[in-house]
């Protein structure tokens, strides 16, 4: 529509922003058996990082040179990850929040050989420990709920099942930490925006 050379001007100008990992591990390697028995968490990560680094070498070489990704949040501590391997209990699930930091880890290390790249600006977005610290101290940041939330029963819902029509959605979405079973409430995302920025102004300098 603007022409290639335009085109090239705006993709290699423009801020790149990624999120990968959290679907891969709650919504499908968690759930598929297959998965599960074939790789452990681990080995599992290590495919993700090699698809994340040959993702990041493609932007590249379409031209990208800002890039920011964030990293897996405290993937145990997600209202639906509770439900559904919390085994009853109404807390974080340790076993996937020590998965989360492991991959968050590679992630680090995976970025800073990536960096090598000349003139790329690639920047991990630290998103775990703030709202890891929303969901263990809601009042110190405004909130009153953590586990449940607002979205229908607060337990598992998401997606389609999040609207207007839900039985049970609560009518002040601002005290909640998350909106639906796996992600956070606007409130909550306004709270890891300040944070995000800050991290982020190499990508605008």
């Amino acid at each position: 529509m603007i022409g290639q050379k335009r085109a090239n001007a705006l993709f290699s100008g423009s801020i790149h922003l990624l999120s990968a990992g959290s679907s891969d591990f709650i919504q499908n390697y968690y759930i598929d058996p297959i998965l599960y028995g074939a790789y452990t968490s681990d080995q599992f990560s290590d495919r993700l990082m090699s698809s994340y680094s040959t993702f990041i070498q493609t932007l590249y070489g379409l031209g990208a040179r800002r890039v920011g990704v964030t990293n897996l949040p405290p993937l145990g501590c997600l209202p639906a990850a509770i439900t559904l391997f919390g085994r009853g209990s109404n807390q974080c699930v340790a076993r996937l929040n020590r998965d989360a930091f492991s991959f968050n880890r590679k992630l680090n290390s995976t970025s800073e050989s990536l960096r090598r790249l000349p003139g790329l600006k690639l920047v991990v977005f630290e998103i775990y420990q703030p709202l890891l610290d929303m969901v263990t101290k809601p009042s110190d940041n405004g909130f009153f709920e953590s586990r449940r939330a607002c979205c229908g029963t607060g337990t598992l819902e998401t997606s389609l099942l999040c609207n207007s029509r839900s039985i049970g959605t609560c009518s002040n979405a601002t005290g909640y930490v998350f909106w639906d079973g796996f992600h956070p409430s606007e409130a909550a995302n306004e709270v890891l925006a300040g944070d995000l920025l800050q991290q982020g102004f190499d990508l605008i300098s």
